[in-house]
């Protein structure tokens, strides 16, 4: 393990907040996606909780005026200061909130189901090694909204932000970066038990995605492994 990413409570790992990003506008959805039912509870009611075995507090941002279900106890609901500045704005205004009580957060958004805590804690490790960001890659794509952020990048997003540039690319130019691929990600034992096919970077952005997501958990809890297991 990295140093700096010691475990605390119920496997959270010390100083890692989350911040989970809700604001977009779910046109290819159809509807809005933190309320899609998923495994008894709602798509983003199941993010939060499941961030939360590894990170804590949890910071929600969503957009001005938009209805969320009810969320556990503790965790900020935080609202973007400007609509349709996409996740830097999200990312910055989440680590504004989470600043004051942890060094970094892992960010992730509402439509990622089978986010794994296991995912989490391996970024966390990743990025306690002396960077700002972690940042997975796989097949030649950033996931940065399933990435690990020192709370300190927000001043290069606010400072990107003044300057209009909204690609989260220019953020990681300017922070010290590590990209990881799937095999640096899987050598983490925890990591490849629980999570192989890397699941925690799927997103459900259609109908048809969700569809899909919602029969292979069907699957899972049908094979005894529970919501809690994909």
């Amino acid at each position: 393990m990295a140093q700096g990413a010691e475990r605390g409570a119920a496997g959270r790992v010390a100083g890692l907040a989350g911040v989970v990003l809700c604001g977009g506008h779910s046109r290819r959805m159809g509807r809005p996606k933190a309320w899609l039912p998923f495994g008894g509870e709602a798509l983003l009611q199941r993010v939060v909780r499941r961030l939360g075995e590894a990170a804590w507090p949890i910071a929600v941002v969503a957009a001005p005026g938009q209805a969320l279900p009810p969320l556990p106890d503790g965790v900020l609901l935080v609202r973007d200061p400007v609509e349709g500045r996409g996740p830097m704005q999200g990312i910055a205004a989440g680590l504004d909130a989470v600043a004051p009580l942890a060094e970094r957060a892992a960010v992730t958004s509402t439509d990622a189901p089978f986010l794994h805590p296991a995912f989490v804690r391996r970024l966390a490790d990743l990025q306690a090694g002396g960077h700002a960001i972690a940042v997975p890659q796989v097949d030649g794509r950033h996931h940065p909204l399933a990435a690990v952020y020192a709370c300190a990048v927000r001043a290069e997003a606010a400072a990107l932000l003044a300057e209009d540039q909204l690609r989260l690319s220019s953020l990681f130019a300017r922070a010290r970066t590590l990209v990881a691929g799937p095999a640096l990600l899987l050598e983490d034992p925890a990591l490849r038990a629980a999570d192989p096919e890397l699941r925690s970077l799927r997103n459900v952005n259609t109908p048809e995605e969700y569809a899909a997501a919602l029969r292979e958990l069907s699957g899972a809890e049908a094979a005894g492994q529970g919501a809690g297991g994909p």
